[in-house]
Parts: C-alpha cells; structure tokens; sequence
C-alpha cells in the first residue's frame, strides 16, 4: 500500500465547494488515471473510473460503484460594503466556528485567490439582543486588507469563498484540515484502487468522486443514473467521539470505520462487509441509521428501479468546520475493507441477494 498521505493532504489543500469542485477534481483525475481502465466527467462535474474485471471478460458483468464526495462546505459573497465583504453559507456551517477562520476569496474581477480573515464588529455595533453569545453570519464579515476600492474591482457578489486552513499533522497518526468531509473517503477510494491493482474481481468497478453532496447529492444521483451499476456503496464521514460527543451517534479515531443499519442499507451488503471485515481483521463498529443516512447512499438506492446499496463511514471530529480531524489507520482499513469486499463478490452474488 503506497503512502496516501501526500494525496490526501494535497486534496485537503484545494477549494472545490459545492458546484465548483474543479481544483478537488483536477488532483482527482491526475491520480486515479493509472489505476482504471477508463477516465470521465459527467455534466454534474462528477468524476468516473471504471476498472473492469479481471476474470470475466463478457459483456454483462454485473458491476458496483463506490461514491465518495468530493465537494466542500463554504461560503459565497453575499454583498460588499466598504472593504468589507459579507457572506452565507454553501453547505450546513456552524457560525460559531467562524470568526477567526482564514479563508480564501475566489474573486471573479481577477481571477485572484485573496487571503483574508473573518471577524465580527463589537458586540454595542450589533443590534440590541444579537451581540451576546453566537453571531448570526449575516453580522459576520471577510477582512482582505485592501481598499474598498480594490475590493470593488476584484470582488463580486456569487463568488466563492473557501476555507483557508493548512492540513497539518496532528499526533498520533491523525491528521487535521478542512473538507476531510469527504476527501477522506476519496483517499480511501484510491487505496481501495490501487489495492485491486493486484487483485482479482469478477465485478466491474465505478470510483466516483460526486459532486454537490453537500447541497443535495445530485453528483450521485445523476452518476448512479448514469452508470446503472448492480449495487453501490457510499463511503462517508461519521462523527467521531471527543469531549461533548461520546454516545451511541460517535465512534472513537483509529479503532476502525462504521457499517451503517437502517433504511439506505441493503442487509445483504450490510452482512457481506461484515462477514470480510471479520475476515480479513479489519475492525468494524455498527452504525445506526433508522431513518436516513444523510450520505449520497439516499440518492443512490433510489435511482432506475432500486438499487442495492451500502454506507460505509470514517470517524471525523469537528465535522463541518475548518479544522477536521481523521486518524490515518481508519482512512487505509476503509480503503482494504472496499478492495477485499469487492474481490469477494461471485458472479451471481445479486441473484442471492434477498430481504432477510
């Protein structure tokens, strides 16, 4: 298994928000190019690769796809005054974890990339009841250090703004930055891939790095639409546990990835992953998920008559903000996990698949 460190915090470096995921998909493309038999964009932006299998040379091979968002929360310029740029959110963000926030303004009267901070005015400049406790982000504010008259040139309402966090190398094998939500599970993808580099599999294989899960799951619902696969897996992020998050919902960093339960989750891929997990030693923990997922998994299972699918998740801490964290080990057992699941697969294993 090659180091994924390097990608991964490549990946973790870029922008790509929600319907502007080129910068995430450029590193993408570059790197799964070696490691499938064929390379696409869809007209959702989303990236495709197809490895075909190995053993069955037909033209009916029964084949899966495995989903892993590449799109990012942010932020878009809302209206500038003076020097001072105002935003909202793309994608569900807590202002509370805000102010402070380094973040890149994609300004479209340029083509520049401006650095600059988000702060908040005084809380006696706030209106009366709204300057204690959390500031609403419609009273939060973009300083670049430029004029008003520079930021007029270069700024307009509709551009993009994105996190401006360094990945940085936390200790114990974490790692910590923004959009590892779900640029985690896209590294997990790639290890999957290069892992069936030397591998068997009776199943062609989609690798689909989606995009716009953050704001609806189009990428995975037009590429499942698209590809038609036999079944389909979602690889998310799941809340990991920390100080205030220790009940049945989190899960601890590096002791293993999350199966989900519940109505996106077909329970015969559900038992086929646990059954290899226990195979082949990779720890796994139940997750569960009575109503709805929240992954691309609800937009998947959904398409054509119905397809099979299965969620898969790596505990994150700090989910939605600009300083993620993810525990490496996870991110590589997700990666083996898909590969040996993927190899295990017989060429009538959807003939079995039953609701019991």
């Amino acid at each position: 298994m090659t180091n994924i460190l390097p990608f991964l915090k490549s990946l973790i470096s870029v922008s790509g928000l929600s319907g502007d995921e080129a910068p995430a998909a450029e590193l993408i493309k570059k790197q799964w190019t070696p490691l499938v038999d064929e390379l696409s964009q869809n007209n959702l932006a989303s990236v495709l690769g197809l490895k075909r299998a190995t053993l069955k040379k037909s033209s009916s091979r029964p084949s899966v796809l495995i989903a892993t968002h590449m799109d990012a929360i942010g932020m878009m310029v809302t209206r500038i005054v003076d020097e001072f740029i105002y935003v909202t959110n793309v994608g569900g963000i807590d202002s509370r974890v805000l102010p402070g926030t380094p973040v890149t303004v994609h300004a479209s009267g340029t083509k520049e990339e401006l650095y600059g901070v988000i702060a908040m005015p005084p809380a006696n400049l706030i209106p009366n009841g709204e300057g204690s406790g959390v500031i609403a982000m419609k009273y939060l504010f973009i300083d670049t250090g430029l004029t008003a008259n520079d930021v007029a040139k270069k700024v307009r309402v509709g551009d993009r703004v994105s996190f401006a966090t360094e990945a940085t190398d936390l200790s114990g094998g974490t790692v910590s930055g923004h959009s590892l939500d779900n640029r985690a599970s896209v590294a997990a993808l790639t290890i999957c891939l290069e892992e069936l580099q030397s591998k068997s599999h009776l199943w062609d294989v989609w690798a689909v790095a989606s995009s716009q899960e953050e704001v609806g799951g189009y990428g995975a619902s037009t590429s499942t639409f698209q590809v038609r696969p036999t079944i389909a897996v979602a690889v998310d992020v799941t809340f990991g546990r920390g100080t205030g998050a220790t009940n049945y919902e989190t899960f601890a960093l590096g002791k293993g990835v999350t199966l989900g339960l519940g109505a996106n989750i077909h329970p015969f891929l559900y038992q086929r992953f646990k059954e290899v997990a226990e195979r082949v030693e990779i720890p796994v923990f139940d997750e569960p998920m009575p109503e709805y997922s929240a992954t691309d998994a609800e937009d998947m299972q959904l398409q054509a008559d119905g397809i099979p699918t299965m969620v898969m998740s790596i505990p994150l801490r700090y989910m939605h903000t600009p300083v993620e964290v993810i525990a490496l080990k996870d991110v590589q057992r997700a990666g083996r996990l898909l590969a040996e699941s993927i190899a295990s697969l017989e060429a009538d294993f959807i003939e079995r698949i039953v609701w019991d």
